[in-house]
């Protein structure tokens, strides 16, 4: 098919369009009702298993851990207690066991909390034997070193339903509220639950709030109601046919996708920029439904192009090790395409109806001094490239130099403002009580328990607690079974074994056997607890010191040599281990696959190149200035590179689609470059306000990692202004130089419709 005839049959098209249009927006309204019915079965995914992939060696590690112990969703509710100990040092006060033994019986009864399993120094100390010991084994976990801090832990029942398990929690906080003095509550499965809480409400609030604050620029940019009611329709129809296809692909939502309606909104409303921008321009010349023609012609192809590169800078996040990432990649690139799709079924009806000649004087007055400020700046990079570039250069290294300063955040509690209650509870729980990380060594088990196995158990402990660096303890608390079994005094004939031991502590304490041993699949597990708070390096070495030790241990005690370290604490540190590589993959395959994309729409290597080059300085400039300012990479921030580039470069494409389209209406190099920049420098200033408006609005979520997503990638869209402006333009004129060329053959617009 000829070039000819292509673009005739794309007129054609784009002028059927308006025709149409109302069958069209019908239809799109059709989907809209269709989509939300089905999307209000969209359910958010809330278990820590959601952010690994089904084969991952470390979850099946925590799985199987589960499956064999129970799980360790454990609850902390600690406070300062005065007067705990009185005379006897080893006995509660009547008054501190009568506070404790009350409080622990109302969190017990509490649905969703194993009351058989709730702990407390009251509890304990019934034991009859070895209280002094007892106090030994307990401090850290029930009680602090001097005895002003206790502490009651409750054991959590298995819970699918995460309605009921967020029930439980709150009544947990609630009781720890009231009580004189309020008590603090922590724990890992809290924790979580908090983190998606915190992401879920956010993701609604702050989808609100962007669209809000986003009608609020573009009224004041365009002073037009219309211009806000057909972003408003676009996106709507946009985000329940994503949420309806999930729900029917049976994909849930998940930690990262909160933020899904946010980002969607953004990119329909900087599409919808673009037309608007375009749409007026023709308006001051032609009649409705050619200007609507004309704009469609110029901006269709182009749309499609920034549409398609969108989604390839977030399906770039398929390489991603963590599940959440690559799942939110294939929502955002489905949303991307279907973005496209809502502009061609709302526009061609939409932009038509209520009609008015003009628009505002504030808005004429705007756009003209907007105008002269891009002539300015068109006239600057023309006469001055060499500043221009030197200027860049010198930002570029000084942004350089801060990669070396990037860390990885490993802090739970960062997730959090220091404001919320979870901070202040882990604060609480870390510095006065003990650490809130929990891990295990699991090893194989006799059926029949003997004393010279507990021995080697003992000993594998004993090494374990010992473990230190720089003077500091790395775990605060180990576990086993010996250790408990030593609370019960040998009794010949009676208590001479360590069944009988165990069958000793059932009254008092039920499940302390199956938290350590699994006798019928013959696993047993030494259960430590450490801090959470510690840096990546730290968490790390915790971890391999672990393994060193145990491997060690097994060169004298065989029984060791199929261990397994598992446990949230490990979960979490692997994780995050994987953002850093994360970040560097995902940014190489956004750039590959926009190169590729950017290369088929221009057909020539050349605009492939010059459609990354402008856009990675504004990833440079991200990334260093993350390192400059101790931004540490997260689980939100890990997605900035590819999603930066997959916003960045629609504005490249825009202009560079402009400045052909000058190109072939017989202009020069230097004027269709004065031209575009001023044409489409202002839909693409328009566009990045809009979107760093609606970005700005996630400095108010309460996830921290959301706060830092939405301060970068508005840092990122300022520099690809920035880069589009300045830079695209030198490296076209290096790439044209300053003749007219020839008749151009490889628009992208005949590439669309060949």
């Amino acid at each position: 098919m000829s070039e000819e005839t292509s673009r005739t049959q794309f007129e054609r098209f784009v002028g059927f369009l308006p025709r149409v249009g109302g069958i069209l927006f019908a239809l799109s309204i059709v989907a809209l009702i269709a989509s939300y019915v089905v999307a209000r079965d969209l359910k958010f995914d809330q278990n820590i298993e959601a952010l690994y992939a089904a084969d991952d060696p470390q979850l099946n590690r925590y799985l199987e851990s589960k499956n064999l112990f129970g799980g360790d969703e454990f609850l902390v509710i600690a406070w300062p207690e005065e007067n705990l100990f009185g005379e006897d040092e080893n006995e509660l006060t009547d008054r501190a066991s009568e506070r404790i033994r009350k409080f622990a019986e109302s969190l017990s009864a509490i649905e969703g909390i194993s009351s058989n399993s709730t702990q407390s120094l009251e509890s304990v100390l019934r034991f009859p034997f070895g209280k002094q010991k007892l106090l030994q084994v307990v401090e850290g976990t029930l009680v602090n070193e001097d005895r002003t801090v206790t502490a009651i832990v409750l054991r959590l029942t298995p819970e699918s339903d995460a309605d009921k398990r967020a029930k439980s929690f709150r009544e947990v906080r609630a009781l720890a509220d009231a009580h004189d003095p309020p008590a603090f509550v922590t724990g890992e499965p809290i924790h979580i639950h908090d983190l998606f809480r915190y992401v879920e409400e956010d993701g609604r609030l702050l989808f609100r709030i962007s669209f809000a604050i986003l009608a609020l620029v573009l009224l004041i940019l365009l002073g037009s109601i219309r211009w806000i009611i057909l972003p408003a329709i676009i996106v709507a129809v946009s985000i329940k046919s994503t949420e309806a296809i999930l729900v029917l692909s049976d994909v849930k939502l998940s930690m990262v996708s909160a933020i899904l309606n946010s980002l969607v909104t953004i990119i329909g409303v900087a599409t919808t920029t673009h037309l608007a921008v375009r749409f007026r321009q023709h308006r001051a010349t032609y009649e409705p439904r050619e200007a609507l023609q004309r704009t469609m012609s110029e901006l269709l192809v182009p749309i499609f192009w920034t549409c398609a590169t969108t989604a390839c800078g977030f399906l770039a996040l398929l390489s991603s090790h963590i599940t959440p990432m690559r799942s939110f990649g294939l929502m955002m690139a489905l949303a991307s395409i279907l973005v496209f799709a809502a502009v061609v079924l709302i526009l061609p009806a939409g932009a038509l109806w209520f009609q008015r000649n003009g628009q505002s004087s504030a808005a004429e007055t705007s756009h003209r001094r907007l105008i002269a400020m891009l002539q300015r700046n068109s006239r600057f990079v023309g006469r001055s490239p060499k500043l221009v570039l030197l200027l860049t250069t010198a930002v570029v290294v000084f942004a350089a130099f801060g990669f070396r300063k990037l860390e990885v955040e490993t802090d739970f509690s960062k997730n959090f403002r220091e404001s919320s209650s979870l901070v202040q509870a882990l604060n609480f729980v870390e510095t006065r009580l003990g650490g809130t990380g929990t891990l295990e060594v699991n090893f194989p088990a006799p059926e029949q328990l003997t004393d010279d196995y507990l021995e080697q158990v003992d000993k594998l402990a004993t090494r374990l607690e010992a473990l230190e660096d720089d003077g500091q303890k790395l775990l605060t608390s180990v576990e086993s079974l010996y250790e408990g079994l030593q609370l019960v005094p040998r009794i010949p004939f009676v208590l001479n074994t360590p069944r009988k031991r165990l069958d000793r502590m059932k009254p008092i304490q039920p499940e302390f056997e199956q938290t350590l041993y699994n006798s019928e699949r013959q696993r047993m597990r030494i259960f430590m607890r450490t801090y959470e708070r510690q840096s990546a390096a730290r968490k790390n070495e915790v971890i391999d010191r672990i393994e060193q030790t145990t491997a060690e241990a097994a060169k004298s005690a065989p029984i060791f040599e199929d261990f397994k370290v598992s446990g949230v604490f490990v979960l979490l540190t692997f994780l995050i281990d994987s953002l850093m590589a994360d970040q560097i993959v995902s940014f190489s395959w956004a750039a590959i696959m926009i190169f590729a994309v950017m290369t088929i729409a221009f057909r020539s290597l050349w605009m492939g190149l010059i459609g990354i080059v402008p856009n990675l300085f504004p990833i440079v400039l991200v990334l260093g200035g993350m390192g400059w300012m101790g931004l540490k990479i997260n689980i939100a921030t890990a997605m900035i590179t590819c999603v930066s580039m997959g916003l960045t470069v629609d504005s490249t494409i825009h202009f560079l689609s402009a400045f052909r389209r000058e190109l072939r209406a017989g202009y020069g190099v230097d004027q269709a470059l004065s031209l575009t920049t001023q044409d489409v420098g202002r839909a693409l200033i328009f566009a990045n306000l809009a979107l760093v408006a609606g970005f700005s609005v996630l400095t108010f979520s309460q996830f921290i990692p959301l706060v830092y997503f939405g301060m970068l990638v508005s840092l990122a869209m300022i520099g690809g202004l920035i880069g589009n402006l300045l830079l695209l333009p030198i490296m076209l004129r290096f790439v044209y130089g300053t003749k007219q060329p020839a008749a151009e053959t490889d628009t992208p617009e005949s590439v669309e419709v060949a």
